[in-house]
């Protein structure tokens, strides 16, 4: 469990789909050290949901120091890293989808990008980067099993963009990834479902030794 030293491993994918809970489980299972997004100490999140073309902009700018810090100390440990989404995910993903929607400015997203594009600067890939995929109905059944109060406000229309431009996103990546349909497995209620996502994490990374 031990032989994947000094990697960054992340978990991306929509709002509801099971990263951090994933992430727990493969932090426990091979060991590694789980970084988790910033939720509980977001001072932005209940007013972002119940607002949220007045505070895009600052729910999205704390989002990526919060995720440029987190990856600062990646660089810095000797440990490896499981991340619970990426500085990407932010950038590529759910701003300009704010934007698309009419709930960012252009403004606001031309110097949200200016700031991201100074940090990507000084960001790598990760080494693995595991896609938790899920149709939108999915989603929203488990947003509201788990009943956390800024999230009731959460839109369809909102998961169902974030979840084309995730499809958008991993049709270009170029970088080692795998892509897990989470709508067909209970990997948290399920060990079988579980080893079935960690025997395609070992064929990934053992392949990674092999180049």
């Amino acid at each position: 469990m031990t032989k994947y030293n000094n990697m960054h491993i992340a978990i991306a994918g929509n709002i509801g789909v099971g990263k951090t809970t994933l992430c727990k489980m493969l932090a426990k299972h091979y060991k590694w050290s789980p970084l988790f997004e910033a939720v509980d100490n977001n001072p932005y999140l209940d007013n972002f949901y119940e607002d949220m073309q007045r505070w895009s902009f600052n729910l999205q700018v704390f989002f990526l120091n919060s995720r440029f810090r987190q990856v600062q100390d990646i660089i810095k440990s000797k440990k490896t890293i499981i991340q619970d989404r990426t500085i990407y995910e932010d950038a590529y993903i759910f701003a300009p989808n704010l934007q698309a929607m009419g709930l960012m400015t252009q403004r606001d997203y031309d110097n949200y990008l200016d700031l991201f594009q100074l940090m990507e600067s000084f960001v790598s890939a990760p080494d693995l980067l595991i896609y938790l995929r899920s149709d939108v109905p999915s989603l929203v059944n488990r947003i509201q099993n788990r009943g956390r109060d800024y999230e009731e406000g959460i839109r369809i229309d909102y998961l169902k963009r974030l979840n084309e431009r995730y499809e958008a996103f991993f049709a270009n990546y170029q970088h080692n990834h795998l892509i897990i349909q989470a709508n067909e497995i209970d990997f948290q209620n399920n060990k079988s479902d579980l080893g079935k996502i960690i025997e395609k994490i070992d064929s990934s990374l053992s392949g990674l030794f092999k180049k």
